[in-house]
């Protein structure tokens, strides 16, 4: 099994099947525009322009599920990300990403690439998950870890 065998709907409500990012480097993360971690749009987009020619896709899941930090619907989350952080990369419809309704590519990934102590659960907005080119997990990254802190690791994927 890989994440290429699920979908999503992104921003602007299309189904997109994730085998279309079959081959690229993955960064997975879920966000919220009115978090303390939200600045890290920049050091995402950042990762995207400087890496998309080498292979890597940044997919943008935001989620309302710790601490109410995005309450708005996908077109004003898509207008915060693009006018604040001009945002590029594939962003996705909101969701959740614990409990029983969250979305089945995270009860996925999330089983692949346990956080601390070895917990399921998301802790938290900005938890990464990297996807290497065969659409497999490999490691699970902090809400604390800048993108930045990371470009390491995805350029051993690259």
């Amino acid at each position: 099994m890989s994440i290429y065998e699920f979908s999503a709907t992104n921003i602007k409500g299309q189904e997109v099947n994730l085998s279309d990012y079959q081959d690229k480097v993955l960064l997975i993360v879920n966000t919220a525009s009115k978090c303390g971690f939200t600045p890290q749009f920049e050091g995402l987009e950042n990762l995207h322009k400087e890496l998309e020619p080498e292979g890597l896709v940044i997919l943008g899941f935001p989620c309302n599920q710790f601490g109410n930090q995005d309450p708005g619907g996908d077109g004003k989350i898509e207008e915060f990300c693009q006018l604040n952080y001009g945002v590029s990369f594939p962003m996705f419809s909101k969701i959740d990403v614990n409990g029983s309704d969250a979305h089945p590519l995270y009860t996925y990934m999330k089983a692949q690439a346990k956080g601390l102590l070895g917990s399921k659960a998301v802790k938290w907005n900005f938890t990464k998950f990297l996807v290497n080119r065969a659409g497999q997990v490999v490691e699970r990254y902090a809400p604390n870890d800048k993108p930045e802190s990371i470009k390491a690791d995805i350029l051993k994927l690259l």
